[in-house]
């Protein structure tokens, strides 16, 4: 996994509160063994309207999604993270993200940012506006900023996955910093019990 210390970009604005794991990724698509193609399956069942919103030529190429309040509700599937990533997006904006999906989030790399409900409906006023406006998220301090408009709101991100981001560290990696540790501990480990080579 890649550090993240800012994204940059455009943002889609999906209006649609309590947007749960199987609509971000049907479980048809669950059927895949890799972590990679599920872009083409993101949002699937909505993306058949041509009015749906990624379907609009002023939001093609985004880098964030701003999405509704209780965004990622539902199973635990790594699968909606991972279609969010493959579909391009490296952050995700809402009032409310459900826990699992941060959690798996900043594993893959995708920023969770939840705002307050008044930075979220702010944003989501000034993209419906203007679909060009930028928007930049500082993961160090924690801001979310529209340069352009002198605005910037802090966000709530825990100390552990901020650091997970700004060290591009996902599990194994997180891991493999304790490597001398368990090397160690498996040298003194009894030779009737069972070992593992790392």
């Amino acid at each position: 996994m890649e550090p993240v210390a800012f994204v940059t970009g455009r943002a889609v604005p999906l209006e649609r509160s309590d947007v749960d794991t199987d609509q971000i990724i049907p479980s048809e698509w669950l059927k895949r063994i890799e972590r990679t193609g599920f872009g083409v399956g993101l949002f699937s069942e909505w993306r058949d309207d041509p009015n749906f919103i990624l379907n609009k030529a002023e939001f093609q190429g985004a880098d964030i999604l701003l999405a509704g309040r209780n965004f990622g509700t539902g199973s635990s599937r790594e699968h909606a993270v991972w279609a969010l990533v493959d579909y391009g997006f490296k952050a995700v904006i809402s009032s409310k993200i459900a826990d699992i999906l941060k959690n798996n989030s900043t594993r893959s790399g995708l920023v969770p940012v939840e705002v307050s409900e008044e930075v979220s409906a702010f944003l989501f006023q000034t993209i419906l506006a203007d679909p060009k406006t930028e928007i930049t998220i500082d993961i160090g301090r924690r801001l979310v900023e529209i340069p352009s408009l002198g605005y910037e709101a802090p966000f709530a991100l825990d100390d552990a996955a901020q650091r997970r981001l700004l060290l591009g560290l996902d599990d194994i990696g997180s891991t493999l910093k304790y490597r001398d540790t368990i090397e160690e501990f498996e040298k003194t480990r009894p030779k009737w019990l069972p070992s593992a080579a790392i």
